[in-house]
């Protein structure tokens, strides 16, 4: 009996499965949980949202501010304070369009994994809401139980997602040339490094940079919003 082949489906998260940025809004929600000062840290949260679109993140600079508040808390507190967030926050930036592309992919079999920058924390259980198992996100770095405001690996960013991906299918015996089709849905131009290295990108509500890049080579393009 032959074995079926597999694609794989790669999604990135923010602003392409989902309609918004859960990173910068798990920020906002803080503020608005009186977890944060609202002042010092929204001006940085805005500045730094605005270094990724621009495409100059300094994504070390970035996660020690964003995995601070993660070691301020205990992880049972985080882990009750994250429900909340995904009521209120994070279901509506769930699509209905979204959604079926996950679902259709799931249906023909296809090997399913969100890859984002977004820390996983903050991400798993995004996952999970969409049905998919496998993630992978920076990771924070974990002592005992408690988040310690640091890294674990290789944040998975620009290069990063390259590098964290090769590593996932490497401890599965596996590489992407073994998959006949691999996807990589995305928004952003940072995530050229790893869109030209599938067989289909896809370019999916797309900033400016991408968008044309995507033009360029006729790559396909699509609206989940």
């Amino acid at each position: 009996m032959t074995q079926n082949i597999q694609n794989l489906a790669l999604f990135d998260l923010d602003n392409t499965l989902l309609a918004g940025d859960s990173d910068y809004n798990w920020s906002l929600f803080l503020i608005e949980e009186g977890l944060l000062d609202a002042k010092t840290h929204q001006e940085r949260n805005e500045q730094f949202y605005l270094d990724y679109k621009n495409g100059n993140l300094d994504i070390h600079k970035f996660l020690e501010f964003q995995l601070k508040p993660l070691s301020e808390h205990p992880r049972k507190f985080l882990d009750q304070l994250h429900k909340k967030y995904m009521q209120y926050t994070i279901s509506p930036m769930i699509t209905a369009k979204a959604q079926a592309l996950v679902d259709q992919h799931k249906a023909q079999g296809d090997l399913c994994l969100i890859i984002t920058a977004t820390n996983s924390f903050v991400t798993r259980p995004i996952a999970t809401a969409y049905g998919i198992e496998h993630l992978i996100g920076t990771d924070p770095e974990e002592v005992d139980g408690q988040f310690t405001g640091g890294v674990t690996g290789v944040p998975s960013f620009q290069e990063g997602k390259v590098t964290r991906l090769n590593h996932w299918l490497e401890a599965r015996g596996k590489q992407l040339s073994d998959f006949p089709v691999s996807y990589f849905y995305s928004d952003s131009h940072n995530d050229l490094p790893l869109m030209k290295l599938v067989t289909n990108p896809v370019a999916v509500n797309a900033d400016a940079t991408l968008r044309a890049y995507a033009h360029e080579q006729s790559w396909p393009q699509i609206n989940l919003k």
